[in-house]
């Protein structure tokens, strides 16, 4: 039939969306939260202090950072606000657990939406596995959602 690449994931289509998958089909051009997330977001471990992240944070010119375990496995969010907090706190008393998450493949216009009818600066991007993809900022998505209906304004 011509195919050159055949894929046998057997875990369905929901979850190859999920993991990241290549897509095709006439929603394939649209940008989606996994690939506007920021993978350099700082991340950190439970059993560090507050004031080690804090730093770090600060020189990466990023205010927040996403707690993992070795697996990258997201387990907490330290916003600008926990980031305010106790130097010598360790990350597990001073970060949000449990985050909302979101998959790679939502699009980036239901990701900006999202964002700014719950009032967050960001949220994480994780596999169907929980593993980090990113960081999407508010103002990313709402950059590449407003230049995204700008391009298919022209289109019509």
């Amino acid at each position: 039939m011509g195919f050159t690449q055949v894929y046998d994931y057997v875990a369905g289509k929901l979850d190859w969306l999920a993991a990241g998958g290549p897509i095709e089909g006439s929603g394939a051009g649209h940008p989606r939260a996994g690939e506007v997330a920021r993978a350099d977001v700082p991340t950190c471990g439970l059993d560090e202090r507050l004031g080690q992240v804090q730093d770090r944070v600060r020189a990466a010119g990023w205010d927040a950072c996403v707690v993992v375990n070795q697996e990258r496995v997201v387990l907490g969010l330290l916003r600008a606000k926990e980031l305010e907090g106790d130097p010598a706190s360790r990350i597990e008393a001073a970060m949000r657990p449990g985050p909302s998450t979101f998959r790679p493949h939502v699009p980036i216009a239901e990701m900006a939406h999202h964002l700014v009818d719950h009032d967050v600066d960001n949220a994480p991007i994780t596999t169907s596995d929980g593993r980090l993809v990113g960081l999407l900022r508010r103002d990313d998505a709402l950059h590449t959602a407003h230049r995204l209906h700008e391009a298919e304004g022209d289109a019509t």
